[in-house]
């Protein structure tokens, strides 16, 4: 059994067995505010009428034409205009990893840019693909670095550069106008990922409207659909052709499409929810400004659906709110310029609340 098992492990590649896996932490039984879901649920009506509509869903069949309305729909709700196209996701990360089998080219170095502190599944897709991931470090208060960007493109002249906006896990929105030089540099694709658009004061369609190597990916996980794993990807028709080929047939289940139809279909809903949550971000935000004249805390703008806040001791006051009960993701140990950081998701008015209640507490007892 164990020389069987050994040389199963044995055509394993070396690297993905020394990987980490991405982790999911336990949240049972805590207010959980670390991954930046939407925590509003669908009134009752709503969830009996979507539940009538899944329990219709022919199970028996691969999925087929709802898929392609529900890209058609997606299309719509995002003003794509004509001749852009889109594709569809099982939700952002698979897109990410598409991007990375796209431009992967055995026996040749490839290079993927982005700045970080970022979203970790860039590089980790990178890895999965053997291509060469590049981190460009932000400024200290977390804006891009232009002359830097500008001189790792030129001199690693990557085959994408992701560029997410708001920026994970730091919140921003960063300079439109460095963006833009950025994207005339880059001498392949530019990615703008719009995970948290919903949250968001600006968006990039027109600069993917001016740039045709320029591809905007966005969710419906912030939108309100965390849990049926939708993501979308627009850009140049013909560009988005080819990546489509690398789309599994059935990526995106006959239940996910019609929840994602049916979503679109009481869009208003969700919107009211994300400006609640927008509201919700500004009352957390002055909260936190007014907590900093008393304690050592400093809250960063936000135009997500998170907040990143940096105090005198992360992993210590991470552990007191989660025996407070409160789960929020402590993000220190992923890059020097984050150190003492945490990230917290907003959540319901109540939530907020016992959050910074606990924060309160947990700095007092520092």
């Amino acid at each position: 059994m164990k020389a069987a098992l050994d040389r199963a492990l044995g055509v394993l590649r070396e690297d993905v067995r020394a990987m980490h896996a991405y982790q999911v932490h336990p949240s049972a039984g805590l207010i959980k505010l670390d991954a930046m879901e939407n925590p509003f649920r669908l009134p009752p009506e709503l969830q009996r009428a979507l539940g009538e509509r899944l329990g219709a869903v022919a199970l028996n069949r691969y999925p087929g034409e709802r898929t392609h309305e529900l890209a058609q729909a997606l299309a719509a709700h995002a003003k794509l205009p004509d001749g852009q196209g889109l594709m569809l996701g099982n939700g952002s990360d698979e897109l990410i990893s598409l991007l990375a089998m796209a431009v992967c080219r055995p026996g040749e170095r490839v290079v993927v840019l982005a700045p970080v502190p970022g979203f970790v599944m860039y590089e980790l897709s990178s890895k999965y693909q053997h291509l060469d991931f590049v981190g460009v470090p932000l400024t200290a208060d977390f804006e891009l670095d232009e002359a830097a960007m500008l001189a790792a493109i030129a001199e690693h002249q990557p085959a994408i550069v992701y560029l997410a906006y708001p920026n994970n896990p730091t919140a921003n929105l960063w300079d439109d106008a460095v963006i833009a030089r950025i994207a005339g540099a880059a001498p392949g694709l530019v990615v703008m990922d719009e995970a948290y658009q919903p949250f968001a004061a600006r968006d990039s369609m027109a600069l993917m409207a001016r740039h045709p190597q320029v591809l905007v990916m966005r969710t419906m996980s912030k939108f309100g659909l965390a849990g049926v794993r939708i993501g979308y990807m627009m850009g140049n028709a013909e560009l988005v052709r080819h990546i489509d080929k690398l789309r599994p047939p059935y990526n995106v289940s006959v239940l996910n499409a019609e929840a994602g139809l049916f979503a679109l279909e009481h869009a208003a809903v969700y919107e009211r929810q994300a400006a609640e949550l927008r509201a919700e971000r500004e009352r957390l935000q002055a909260a936190l400004a007014a907590l900093a004249k008393t304690a050592d805390v400093h809250a960063y703008p936000s135009e997500g659906n998170m907040i990143l806040v940096r105090v005198p001791d992360a992993n210590r006051l991470h552990a007191e709110l989660k025996a407070r009960g409160v789960l929020v993701k402590n993000v220190s140990g992923m890059h020097p310029l984050l150190a003492r950081c945490l990230r917290l998701t907003v959540g319901t008015p109540d939530e907020n609340a016992a959050m910074f209640a606990a924060i309160e507490a947990g700095l007092k007892q520092a």
